[in-house]
């Protein structure tokens, strides 16, 4: 993979766990084109990366990122934006299958929400603001603002904020299940560290699995999502990690879990 310009890559900023952090400061780390390819890349990268079981994504104190580059839209046609096809970029992000954390701190509205949210959880500082106000300048939505902001925090809730723009705070968020926990400014990136590694301690076999399992819920009803669930189930018992799991348990001793 070449330097990448708008982002910082650390695949070790703790133990087995790699921080990418989004760095566009004066632009308030808006999503141009290049930049959300460069963080597609370092996700694939790191998803096969066997050093690292848990990823880290953030911005700075005053952004995680404050939305799309609009300068960079503006003038583009229906069929532009079709021809470019610049979500595709996000489907793969989605696809990243270890467990993907956003440190939130500051503005994370319009691309930025849309990007906290396709993380597994997010840490906020208590300065975090979420949002979606591409009402404002004419448009919606488009990276899946609509449908996971409704899943996080309710149709009620998810429309107010579609159809007016205004942001909630980050307690907000969390009243409404859309952040895990809120912290103080100055520790809002070492509380999403220390989740990860708690995280990263896990069997990475049952984390991937379980991580599939919990995403499944929203995408299907009931029935199928409980076979998925299942079958996932019974294929961590072809893993040494479950062997050595319960054989710890057994023996009263901590697992060591290599990932296989």
């Amino acid at each position: 993979m070449t330097t990448p310009e708008f982002i910082t890559v650390t695949p070790q900023a703790r133990p087995q766990v790699a921080l990418v952090q989004l760095n566009r400061p004066k632009e308030l780390n808006a999503l141009n084109l290049q930049l959300m390819q460069e963080v597609a890349a370092a996700l694939k990268s790191l998803d096969q990366d066997p050093d690292v079981r848990v990823i880290v994504l953030t911005g700075n104190e005053r952004a995680f990122a404050a939305g799309a580059d609009i300068k960079q839209m503006a003038g583009r046609t229906a069929i532009d934006m079709l021809i470019i096809d610049q979500f595709t970029i996000w489907d793969q992000i989605r696809r990243t299958t270890k467990p993907l954390l956003a440190a939130v701190s500051g503005f994370a509205l319009g691309g930025g929400c849309e990007l906290a949210m396709t993380c597994d959880m997010i840490v906020a500082s208590e300065t975090a603001q979420f949002g979606q106000p591409e009402i404002r300048i004419g448009t919606m939505p488009g990276a899946g603002g609509t449908q996971r902001l409704t899943r996080a925090v309710g149709k009620a809730r998810a429309m107010e904020m579609v159809l007016t723009g205004k942001p909630i705070s980050a307690q907000e968020a969390a009243t409404h299940g859309l952040v895990n926990r809120v912290v103080p400014v100055g520790q809002y990136l070492e509380e999403a560290f220390r989740l990860a590694q708690d995280i990263a301690q896990m069997s990475p076999v049952a984390a991937r699995l379980a991580k599939e399992s919990v995403n499944r819920a929203f995408e299907t009803h009931l029935d199928e999502g409980l076979h998925f669930e299942r079958k996932n189930f019974y294929l961590t018992f072809a893993s040494e990690d479950q062997k050595e799991g319960m054989a710890a348990f057994v023996e009263k001793r901590k697992a060591e879990f290599k990932g296989k």
